[in-house]
């Protein structure tokens, strides 16, 4: 009878092992059909300006995913660290590292690493080849004076806050989130408790750069600080200005030499993916049920709506975009990783 009984539970447990690889395989194909269809987008973008994909100095690929690779591999140490600390009476630290780290993790997480760096290339070369199409900064400026009934939110901002102190502190909030991004996607791909949940925050993300960089095709602008100057001549200068002035300078020399191998330009106002990507950080804290880290993300979010258009990065409008584009891109994130736009109980997908 015990050799029934085995047989009879091993029969009932293997198609359901099955069914749920086959459901593991159907959304990470989904997964990479976002991949593959916008990377198609892309070279057909290419080859209709006539200018090849480029990686200035490896900063957008190569440079970057060996740079991401070195921070994940510190929070993995950190992973397994902390985990075989807590069990240390009853687990070994090799027994930890392979029961958290399997082959099958390890290849899962490097993969949606390597998807992420893919689309991030996508976008960055896209967002250079907008400068072929022609700004509508006049009529960005339009909207912010409807919306701030005559005036303009960057000067109400200026006379609030000072042009010193705070042009020095929003610059460095402002400069920080390259840096936070970097760290809170690697934080997902290490911490998170499954692969699967850890997907919904690298697919949210790659579908705010996706649908960003279509914002900008949509509104092709330069941004506030370039069609009302005047503005913001009496901030105090930081690097913020260099910037904005190199940035002038990349897209006039991309237009003049397109087919020159450096250039490359990094300038589009609609929509504001500092803000987007911001709010997607503050929504995937609330996601993963990290409520201090939530409200951690929320103040930076609140900074950086102030800092875009107090510097003169983007208008009021762009902000309001971008904070829409993560709200969309979390439920996107959603349904292509878990099959719903639906949160989970947080118990299967907090760290």
């Amino acid at each position: 009878m015990d050799g029934v009984g085995s047989s009879t539970t091993q029969e009932a447990t293997e198609p359901t092992a099955s069914r749920e690889r086959t459901r593991e395989w159907v959304w990470m194909l989904r997964v990479l059909a976002v991949v593959l269809v916008f990377g198609l987008i892309a070279i057909a973008r290419s080859r209709q300006v006539d200018v090849p994909f480029r990686d200035p100095h490896g900063k957008l690929f190569s440079a970057k995913i060996l740079s991401t690779l070195e921070t994940l591999v510190v929070f993995v140490v950190v992973d397994v660290a902390v985990r075989w600390w807590r069990h240390r009476r009853e687990s070994s630290l090799w027994r930890t590292i392979r029961t958290r780290w399997t082959p099958y993790r390890t290849v899962m997480i490097l993969g949606g690493l390597l998807c992420y760096q893919v689309v991030y290339l996508c976008y960055r070369n896209l967002k250079s080849w907008d400068v072929f199409r022609t700004p509508q900064d006049d009529l960005l400026l339009k909207w912010d004076r409807w919306l701030f009934f005559d005036h303009s939110p960057a000067v109400l901002l200026h006379d609030l806050l000072g042009q010193d102190l705070a042009a020095r502190l929003l610059t460095d909030l402002y400069e920080s989130f390259s840096l936070l991004v970097t760290i809170a996607l690697v934080s997902s791909l290490a911490f998170t408790r499954t692969v699967r949940s850890a997907y919904v925050f690298v697919v949210s993300a790659m579908w705010a750069w996706i649908l960003g960089v279509g914002s900008y095709y949509l509104i092709p602008s330069l941004g506030p600080f370039h069609a009302a100057p005047g503005e913001f001549a009496g901030l105090t200068r930081t690097s913020i200005q260099s910037t904005q002035a190199k940035y002038v300078e990349q897209r006039d020399y991309l237009l003049s030499n397109p087919h020159a191998h450096d250039a490359f330009a990094q300038i589009s106002a609609f929509a504001s993916l500092h803000c987007a990507l911001s709010c997607l950080i503050f929504l995937m804290a609330r996601f993963y049920g990290l409520r201090i880290l939530s409200w951690a993300a929320g103040l930076f979010l609140a900074g950086t709506l102030v800092a875009t258009v107090y510097l003169g990065w983007h208008f009021a409008v762009d902000d309001v975009a971008g904070l829409a584009i993560a709200w969309v891109s979390v439920q996107l994130g959603k349904l292509v990783v878990l099959g719903s736009w639906r949160t989970p109980r947080k118990a299967a997908v907090r760290p």
